[in-house]
């Protein structure tokens, strides 16, 4: 690590990660549950490096992340260490904070979340805290960009360096953490607080907790197929009139017609089919999907599902593997380093390509709305269908990791945070930046040579048959015994680079022309082969980015 390093650390859901992407500008994701932070994440803020070190509870490490933090505090790596705490509940974070500062140098405390602590009847008595333990205390509320500046300003002015005195028992620890809370904050129930638990007595009950989530699922998904798909069409539409704009323009300089041809229907063809089948719903799906991570739902998700995978063999750290996984494949491989048991760990990477991704997501949607609809309820029976594959997914990967632990038990603690106003603002830019751009640039860099490589299968041809009639051909009766076709299996083995190119390469192997309906039925395509390509699609191979993860 260049320049002064910096290191912040805490308790997990501290919002240690928010103030991290605010000092370095990167896209770290800062979700609403604890133990996401899995390795010491580092960026540049000015002349220092700044460290996010993964959340924990005390210096008394469990997993192999939390293992790594304490080394590197115990080694004193950094100038100074900035100790997060949750204003919220300050008791029990002052453990890891007291600790701390009996083996680092210099440490600054910073109580974040100050408005919530404000809103629950929470009082510190900062100055008197400070003036206690002999260190300097920034109040902060970082979501809301208060208190940074002063945690900038000692970046540069420093602390006075301290006497390392070692760690004592953890009794000793806990009973001071408790002197100290009678002496310096005082709090009173409020209204909020009981709200809380009015909620979660619904929303974590036995018999409850489970059918809401699944009504919560299904809305989400009712919505994203009923926002999708006047936009979709639209943008099929807006595309189909740009390609004939485009052809027309290479006609008038004179562009001869197999290089018109390859960037007409070979490159803007498949960069427009991905965008108007994927933009509209994950413009829909994602910023919802961040709302309820904002609002604190996804982690009692978590709580719901640790039966289940308890009586699996491992826990319902899995469950917020699963949701990452939602997003990208990658990123849920990556978090499963949440989980300590290597064991557990391997089910969980290798199961959690079972959860469809960015890629697959638009997929199955559009196959959904297609093709499993009735009536007047088309958007709800595609939800639904939507939902279903979800449910199989999950289902899945409970059986896979049942035979992969073989009767092992597991157990876990997750920390519920409280339920948070979801910051609108901040969910909508981050989603379109984070996620939406990010997946459709990729999908779109993934597209420009795989319309070139399959415009030369298409026009290249041995013994007058087509490369691409031949793979085609190769697969089709192995496709068949699947409910499938050789162009179908020839488009997902095509896609490995990114899922999301999946159905614009079997489109361009189809002949035909009109709607993306019309060109699938035109070539066989019924309900049964619909239903065939959503769960061969569930269950089919991730992209090379979640492989690579995987073997890393």
């Amino acid at each position: 690590m260049n320049g002064r390093v910096i290191a912040l650390c805490g308790n997990p859901n501290t919002g240690k990660s928010t103030i991290f992407n605010t000092l370095t500008g990167l896209k770290q994701h800062t979700g609403n549950w604890s133990g996401k932070t899995v390795g010491a994440v580092c960026g540049r803020f000015e002349a220092f490096t700044i460290a996010d070190l993964p959340g924990m509870y005390s210096l008394n490490a469990k997993s192999p992340d939390e293992e790594k933090a304490v080394e590197f505090l115990k080694n004193n790596e950094a100038e100074l260490t900035a100790v997060i705490i949750d204003g919220t509940c300050i008791e029990r974070n002052l453990i890891l904070a007291l600790q701390i500062a009996d083996i680092t140098k210099r440490v600054v405390i910073c109580i974040n979340m100050m408005d919530e602590a404000a809103n629950k009847g929470i009082e510190i008595d900062i100055k008197g805290l400070e003036g206690e333990l002999g260190l300097k205390i920034i109040s902060m509320a970082a979501g809301r960009g208060k208190g940074l500046e002063g945690l900038k300003q000692v970046f540069y002015d420093g602390v006075p360096d301290r006497d390392i005195k070692g760690l004592k028992n953890t009794e000793y620890y806990n009973k001071r953490a408790r002197e100290l809370y009678k002496k310096y904050i005082s709090a009173k129930k409020e209204a909020s607080e009981y709200f809380d638990r009015k909620i979660d007595s619904l929303v974590l009950s036995g018999r409850w907790g489970i059918p809401l989530t699944m009504l919560v699922f299904i809305f989400m998904l009712w919505l994203t197929v009923a926002g999708a798909n006047y936009p979709s069409a639209l943008l099929a539409r807006f595309f189909a009139f740009s390609k004939a704009l485009l052809y027309d323009a290479l006609t008038a300089f004179g562009v001869n017609e197999a290089l018109k041809d390859l960037c007409v229907n070979g490159i803007f063809g498949t960069v427009g089919e991905i965008v108007s089948v994927m933009l509209p719903p994950m413009a829909v799906f994602f910023p919802l999907f961040a709302f309820m991570e904002d609002l604190g739902f996804l982690p009692r998700i978590a709580f719901n599902l640790d039966r289940f995978f308890k009586a699996a063999g491992t826990n319902g750290k899995q469950a917020l593997c699963m949701c990452m996984g939602i997003g990208c494949n990658a990123a849920g491989v990556i978090s499963s380093r949440i989980i300590e048991s290597p064991k557990e760990r391997r089910a969980a990477v290798l199961t959690n390509a079972f959860m469809p991704c960015n890629g697959r997501f638009p997929l199955i949607i559009t196959l959904s709305v297609m093709f499993f609809s009735v009536g007047g309820f088309t958007s709800l029976v595609s939800a639904l269908s939507v939902f279903g594959a979800l449910v199989l997914g999950t289902v899945m990967t409970l059986i896979v990791t049942k035979i992969l632990m073989r009767g092992e038990k597991s157990s876990f603690v997750l920390e519920l945070p409280p339920y948070r106003r979801p910051r609108i603002r901040r969910i909508i830019i981050n989603s379109i930046k984070d996620r939406i751009l990010f997946v459709l640039s990729r999908a779109v860099m993934a597209a420009v040579p795989a319309g070139i490589v399959i415009w030369l299968l298409k026009n290249i041809s041995l013994s007058g048959i087509s490369l691409m009639n031949y793979a085609a051909g190769f697969f089709d009766p192995l496709g068949r015994l699947m409910g499938l076709d050789g162009c179908i299996l020839t488009g997902f083995i095509l896609g490995i680079p990114a899922n999301e190119i999946v159905l614009p390469l079997i489109l361009m192997m189809y002949s035909g022309s009109g709607s993306t309906a019309e060109i699938l039925i035109s070539n066989g395509w019924t309900a049964k082969t619909a239903l065939c390509a959503v769960i061969f699609c569930l269950f089919h191979f991730p992209c090379t980015t979640t492989l690579l993860t995987i073997k890393k």
